[in-house]
């Protein structure tokens, strides 16, 4: 019993020193901003060993990425449980959640990239409405929205020296989230060949590619009530142990030591792999990666 209260209690700190840890960084945060907006001046947020750890912990995080607490959890639960299956499953979970992160991160590039594009179509819009040329138009339009990303070097010398301008806005556009870039190609097609109005056919764009941002935004909005039940399904098994140490049932020597706990284990592990998958693909499905 002395070794299931110790186990009950360490497991109990680990989590208080975890959410103290984000309340803090929250905190500090929000204080910080409440000073900086004040005009006061120089920002003192508390004590200079508390500040030094805080900015120590964020170095850490940001140089082994969010990934890697999987492993760290895995081994924090195989010293408690004496076991060496929670480390292994950590260190499974690393690239889960590398990929998870990268997926992250590219989709918040696309939208980036998106919102660039629609930038650059009202600014070449109101360049050309000034009187300006075509070209001059979206070398001016380009160095302000910078929806050219990467191809803009080539796009802008296309504009510049009398080149294929539709050729490389649709080269351009074959960056994640610049998909945009070939509705700018085809008004800019048809406004040099046929004599059309470049300004017109650019705020139709912009409009068209507004709607379509919005749309994906009320759709990730609405999903977002079924993304945080999944998450809380997926941890509550974490809260069920943790409720069982406090209880003095010793959950975890019973899931890692017995073949019955073994087994729940295996079985329990499956349903959950197969339900976050399965939300996953619906959450996809719905057009939302």
């Amino acid at each position: 019993m002395e070794v299931i209260g110790e186990t009950s209690l360490s497991a109990a700190l680990i989590c208080l020193g975890a959410l103290a840890w984000l309340l803090g960084e929250r905190h500090y945060g929000m204080r910080r901003a409440r000073l900086l907006l004040a005009g006061g001046g120089v920002v003192t947020t508390g004590p200079p060993s508390w500040d030094r750890a805080l900015a120590h912990l964020r170095q850490m995080r940001g140089r082994w990425g969010s990934d890697w607490w999987a492993l760290a959890a895995g081994l924090v639960l195989g010293l408690l449980g004496a076991s060496v299956l929670p480390v292994v499953a950590g260190a499974a979970g690393v690239p889960v959640l590398r990929r998870v992160r990268l997926a992250r991160q590219a989709r918040r590039v696309r939208e980036r990239q998106a919102d660039a594009v629609i930038a650059l179509c009202g600014a070449l819009a109101g360049e050309v409405r000034a009187g300006r040329q075509p070209g001059e138009a979206l070398l001016r339009a380009a160095q302000d929205s910078g929806g050219l990303g990467e191809a803009q070097a080539a796009v802008v010398a296309a504009a510049r020296f009398g080149g294929d301008v539709p050729g490389a806005l649709a080269a351009a556009a074959r960056q994640p989230g610049a998909e945009g870039l070939l509705g700018l190609a085809a008004c800019w097609r048809v406004a040099v060949d046929q004599g059309a109005g470049l300004a017109a056919g650019l705020d139709r764009l912009e409009a068209a590619l507004r709607a379509e941002r919005d749309q994906r935004a009320d759709l990730h909005a609405q999903l977002a009530g079924a993304r945080a039940t999944t998450v809380l399904l997926a941890v509550l098994p974490a809260f069920g142990l943790l409720l069982g140490s406090a209880m003095g049932a010793a959950p975890l020597h019973v899931l890692l030591h017995t073949g019955a706990g073994l087994g729940c284990l295996a079985i329990g592990s499956a349903f959950e792999i197969a339900g976050l998958w399965w939300a996953v693909r619906i959450v996809r499905g719905a057009g939302v990666g």
